[in-house]
């Protein structure tokens, strides 16, 4: 059978920590007075904490200093990572640790490709950590997608060609990422948001398992 490299996204597609980073982001912006709404944290997928707050002002039309923003920076991550503490398995999202099995048995190559800095403790929190081959996250790219730097260093890593690799995203950011680099894109989330996908699927419960047999046969 052939070995290809499976590269996962974390915030939506492994966990819904999405939610988390609206409650934090959303506490951040009611301190500024601005409204904050779930449609405009669909802006804020995939994109770096520091963009995310710049988005954030604009919305406001706040002009911030550095040392402003450092600020509201740090409280943001303290608020989510406040939290993560009781995160278990439970915040494992459908369907996902099904997926890990079945790749794993099968002898495919898996790397987290995530934006997250705080994707290590959230592996280890829920139990899966085991699972993932390499793990490149926020702390070891400089660019954010759609830049696909955290793609290519997760194959690398896995020792397989872009071609080879197969990501799973629910970020347009992501998956234009994944296209860039010639990898194979797989969205996970509403069809009409991720229409760049070569793939799409509402979630992992909806993906059986000669899809990812089609995929490992490519």
């Amino acid at each position: 059978m052939n070995k290809k490299a499976f590269i996962f996204d974390l915030d939506g597609v492994i966990v819904d920590t999405a939610k988390y980073h609206f409650l934090a982001w959303q506490k951040i912006a009611a301190g500024l007075g601005i409204e904050f709404t779930p449609e405009h944290n669909e802006e804020l997928k995939g994109v770096s904490r520091v963009r995310s707050l710049d988005i954030i002002l604009a919305l406001g039309k706040i002009e911030a200093s550095q040392d402003d923003k450092n600020k509201w920076l740090i409280q943001k991550n303290e608020d989510y990572l406040s939290y993560l503490v009781d995160m278990d398995s439970s915040e494992i999202l459908p369907g996902v640790f099904q997926t890990l099995q079945f790749l794993k048995e099968n002898n495919q190559a898996i790397a987290l490709g995530s934006a997250s800095k705080n994707a290590r403790p959230i592996l280890e929190k829920t139990g899966i950590i085991s699972y993932f081959d390499a793990i490149v996250d926020g702390n070891d790219v400089t660019n954010a997608k759609p830049d696909p730097e955290v793609f290519i260093q997760a194959a690398k890593l896995l020792g397989a060609t872009n071609e080879n690799s197969i990501v799973f995203e629910d970020s347009v950011a992501g998956i234009q990422a994944a296209n860039i680099a010639n990898m194979t894109s797989v969205g996970i989330g509403e069809a009409t948001i991720l229409k760049e996908a070569q793939y799409i699927f509402p979630d992992f419960t909806h993906m059986d398992t000669s899809f990812l047999e089609s995929l490992i046969k490519k």
